[in-house]
């Protein structure tokens, strides 16, 4: 039988995913602009932000493995994304647009398996549909209409391979951990 609302200890443990995330999303705000400061020499600047896609987007698919409702993910997204703008990163409230451009994304996934599938199709699934929806999101925000067509490849790539690493493998790593130590039941 599947829930069909979030409970107290729901609301609890998702407040708690977008506080941690929320921190670790800041966190990643210097791992940024120090890839940043280290591929403009050689041209690859603005992959710094299609290597770091993935952390910024952990929170959305771990909320929505944990609590397998809809909106869930885009919630967790969009937390975290709220608690790193107030503690006070470098995009202030353009946070809370890519959390929710973030969120859109991990939702998408989920809603193509309907809500029903937990497995490496949704990981999958997610990552596609992140990767494209975030990517459709920095064209238009961060110009990436102005690079020439190989650099949009390879920005693409690691942008994909980011998001399945951090979203997929250790987010599943983390859901594991969480049901052994029954924090989630299944």
């Amino acid at each position: 039988m599947m829930k069909k609302d979030f409970h107290l200890r729901d609301i609890i443990l998702l407040a708690l995913i977008g506080i941690i995330f929320g921190v670790i999303y800041y966190a990643a705000g210097f791992l940024y602009n120090g890839l940043t400061l280290l591929l403009t020499p050689v041209g690859y600047g603005p992959m710094a932000n299609d290597i770091t896609m993935g952390i910024w987007c952990m929170a959305g698919p771990l909320a929505g493995f944990m609590f397998r409702l809809p909106g869930a993910s885009f919630l967790g997204e969009f937390l975290g994304a709220a608690v790193e703008m107030f503690l006070g990163d470098q995009w202030g409230a353009a946070t809370l647009i890519s959390g929710a451009v973030q969120g859109v994304g991990t939702e998408l996934g989920f809603t193509l398996t309907g809500y029903r599938i937990y497995n490496w199709l949704t990981i999958i699934m997610v990552t596609i549909m992140t990767t494209i929806v975030t990517f459709a999101w920095d064209w238009f925000r961060n110009g990436y209409s102005h690079f020439a067509g190989q650099m949009l490849v390879v920005m693409i790539i690691v942008r994909l391979i980011s998001i399945f690493f951090f979203t997929g493998v250790l987010n599943k790593l983390i859901i594991n951990m969480l049901e052994r130590a029954h924090v989630i039941r299944r």
